[in-house]
């Protein structure tokens, strides 16, 4: 019977035994990659993953203790703990066999075998490691599930003519596999759309994977998305996949892809041309079958004729367009988003409140929103803490009067709303830039993107 093929590492010193062994199983769809050094099995390994590696005990510095065997079967697990490794030798007991197995070999077989019994224990070798890539998958699976079932607003709420517009480009383009481009200020819910896109896709069953280009820096940028060799740097102290890897078969949604270095998009540009990624240390590729959605809030059409965006990327990103409006654009859905966030943080911090008055709803829907429905969100939050009515009042609001285009009074004192003041203008000043905008206040990006956070920008 044939097994379906499997790709099989085979070390042993006899090169008659590595030819026999790779004729049978050739036969049986297999790959067979044989060497008789094992001192290149860290090179091996290094460069390319194997479904079952077959493991000579002895080799011609040690003919029979066995003790090579224990050394390489170490070696590999360090570097592979999930490694399904046989174990061949002409002198095995039942006590070294026993020994190789709680040391973490799958199986042992003496030489000579019988054909049949070396390709069964190999076919049922090729189905346990498939059983733990499946385990790997699903856990990793389960942990981005768990993640966006914690997130509080996971849909997209909104009646106004410019969210239905939104709607009709989502229906359109989600059950295709055209990249996506979305466009739109920082707080509108780019991601909340990218993610709209794939619930209804044909990849909707697969994995979201979402990475935030702007927090990734250049020194870590290939190892987050493209994954790494263990020992390929300091801290590399296991294999791991990138975020590409991570995404096979589903969505790789790439936020504020606007703020990536041209190094960086260079690089990000050849891993989506030949859909294929290479783990830092190695120089083994692997093929990744993604759906593409990227978003900033950054000028890209401008930024290429400036020379600050590749153009080709921008072609390889931009199939189809989505601009997300505003919420100053779309001020008939305040009311709707505003209790959808009163109920939610009323539940959260066990609080009566259950309505807001009429004069703090016309505050609302005056109000300009520089942060767009991150703001509100915060805005709603922070009111339902301090309130101690059932209903929310205009006083409950502290942002700037009605009609202003200022995120705070600019007469204020309150350190919290001069900062946030400041971010805003900065923010504005560089078109959204946030490298150029933290300069600009002496801060960091990572602390820059924290106070982003707290504000609501």
């Amino acid at each position: 019977m044939v097994t379906e093929g499997g790709k099989i590492l085979m070390i042993d010193d006899d090169e008659d035994v590595l030819l026999a062994a790779k004729m049978l199983l050739k036969k049986q769809n297999h790959h067979v990659i044989i060497e008789k050094n094992p001192n290149k099995i860290p090179f091996l390994l290094n460069n390319d993953t194997y479904d079952v590696i077959l493991l000579d005990m002895n080799f011609s510095k040690d003919i029979t203790s066995g003790k090579e065997g224990f050394y390489w079967l170490e070696q590999i697990l360090e570097r592979d703990p999930q490694a399904v490794v046989i174990l061949i030798t002409a002198f095995g007991d039942v006590e070294m066999a026993v020994r190789a197995l709680k040391q973490g070999a799958t199986d042992f077989i003496l030489k000579p075998w019988q054909n049949e019994k070396l390709v069964a224990t190999i076919g049922t070798a090729i189905k346990l490691r498939k059983s733990y890539n499946e385990v790997d998958k699903l856990k990793k699976a389960k942990e981005m599930l768990e993640e966006q079932i914690s997130r509080p607003f996971s849909e997209i709420i909104g009646q106004s003519q410019a969210i239905r517009d939104v709607f009709a480009l989502i229906d359109k383009v989600a059950r295709t596999d055209a990249n996506v481009l979305i466009l739109g200020e920082n707080g509108t819910g780019k991601e909340l759309i990218a993610r709209a896109i794939h619930q209804r896709s044909m990849r909707k069953s697969e994995s979201f994977v979402s990475v935030d280009m702007g927090a990734i820096t250049e020194t870590l940028f290939e190892s987050e998305l493209f994954g790494h060799k263990k020992g390929a740097f300091t801290d590399a102290r296991e294999d791991r996949p990138g975020r590409f890897e991570l995404a096979h078969k589903g969505t790789l949604f790439l936020d504020e892809i606007g703020n990536l270095s041209l190094n960086l998009q260079s690089k990000l540009l050849s891993a989506l041309q030949s859909r294929q990624v290479t783990r830092v240390g190695s120089n083994q590729p692997r093929p990744v079958d993604i759906r593409l959605i990227c978003a900033t809030n950054m000028p890209l059409h401008d930024m290429v004729r400036d020379g600050t965006f590749r153009q080709d990327l921008l072609y390889r990103i931009n199939t189809v367009e989505i601009h997300v409006p505003p919420l100053c654009e779309r001020v008939e859905d305040i009311p709707l988003l505003s209790q959808h966030f009163l109920n939610y943080y009323a539940k959260k911090y066990h609080k009566t409140v259950r309505s807001i008055s009429d004069g703090a709803m016309s505050r609302l829907k005056r109000y300009a929103w520089p942060g767009n429905i991150r703001e509100l969100q915060h805005a709603i939050e922070r009111a339902v803490i301090m309130t101690d009515s059932d209903t929310l009042q205009e006083s409950d609001f502290l942002f700037g009067r009605s009609g202003s285009n200022q995120s705070a009074n600019s007469d204020t004192l309150n350190l919290d709303e001069v900062e946030k003041t400041a971010i805003s203008k900065a923010l504005q000043l560089h078109n959204g830039n946030i490298s150029k905008a933290a300069e600009e206040l002496g801060l960091t990006r990572a602390s820059l993107y924290r106070r982003m956070e707290k504000y609501g920008l």
